[in-house]
């Protein structure tokens, strides 16, 4: 695997781990989004707050592939959007013929928003415009193709009205500014690197959803909610956005140590100051936003640090 270059460990916190714990996985997604700072900053929290763990955060295809990873022990933490994780875990559309119970929950980080980006140039006002045209739907295995192919099909578009192309983040930005396609889609915590990036040097323009799109989509995804992209978050973007956000959820393997479990999760809420530090996204990563968010069961470990804080838990959170 790829690792993330996130450094060594400083010792803060005096946490006696099993053996096993020591060496830590997290998988993320690719560079151009928010997965894989958000996995590194935590990876670095885990090094110099935990005695004993070294934590890696690696680069991978995202939702989908983590799914697999945590499935086969190839990962010890990973980021997932919550649809994903919801049809892994049930075995439902994607997931049909593998189902996943050994999917667990730690917490709900942040939404994601999908974002759908063309340059201001042209002619593209809404997903319906996108007939005909050559489309980024997201890297293969990632959860934003999911979430794409989920909106359009709700309201009536397929993957035949267009030509799909599967480019992860940056390559979906670099694809637009050269003119190689026409417009792609980000299912990412906002704002993120590669869209600034692709402003800064070309005019662009993000479309947004009607009110009766973001009703169709949601009719199908559960997890789907209306979420709105500020005015001013990318250069040249003059008014507010209307699209579909989604939370995204920090899973682990259910036979993970207890006690590993619980210490992660403390050590997620009570230094969320650094997480923002290294992203603005981790602002919504609240016990709150966990109880409403988080699609699957929590980890034992994780149900104990939420009880001591006093937590209202649903009982879809509970096995």
């Amino acid at each position: 695997m790829r690792i993330l270059k996130y450094a060594v460990a400083v010792s803060m916190l005096a946490v006696a781990l099993p053996l096993s714990a020591q060496q830590l996985s997290i998988a993320t997604g690719g560079t151009g989004g928010v997965y894989y700072p958000i996995g590194g900053g935590f990876a670095e929290m885990i090094n110099n707050h935990i005695e004993g763990a070294k934590a890696t955060a690696e680069v991978t295809g995202a939702s989908v592939e983590n799914m697999g990873l945590i499935m086969r022990g190839d990962a010890d933490l990973a980021l997932a959007l919550a649809d994903t994780v919801y049809q892994a875990y049930t075995g439902t559309d994607n997931f049909e013929d593998r189902q996943i119970e050994n999917i667990r929950a730690l917490a709900s980080v942040y939404p994601n928003a999908v974002q759908l980006v063309t340059l201001a140039e042209s002619d593209i006002k809404s997903i319906a415009d996108l007939e005909g045209k050559r489309v980024s739907v997201g890297a293969p295995g990632s959860g934003t193709e999911l979430n794409v192919r989920a909106i359009l099909e709700a309201n009536g578009i397929s993957y035949s009205d267009f030509t799909p192309q599967r480019f992860n983040f940056n390559e979906t930005a670099n694809a637009i500014r050269d003119g190689d396609i026409d417009a792609g889609f980000w299912s990412v915590g906002p704002p993120t690197s590669s869209i600034l990036n692709l402003a800064a040097t070309r005019d662009i323009r993000l479309i947004s959803l009607s009110d009766e799109e973001v009703a169709n989509a949601r009719e199908e995804v559960a997890v789907f909610s209306p979420y709105e992209l500020a005015a001013g978050m990318y250069e040249g973007m003059d008014e507010a956005v209307q699209t579909i956000g989604i939370p995204n959820v920090l899973v682990v393997n259910a036979d993970m140590d207890e006690e590993l479990a619980y210490q992660l999760t403390k050590l997620l809420f009570e230094n969320t100051d650094e997480l923002i530090a290294v992203h603005p996204a981790a602002n919504d990563t609240t016990v709150k936003f966990t109880m409403d968010s988080t699609p699957v069961p929590l980890h034992p470990g994780a149900l104990r640090y939420f009880e001591e804080v006093g937590a209202t838990i649903p009982d879809r959170l509970r096995l």
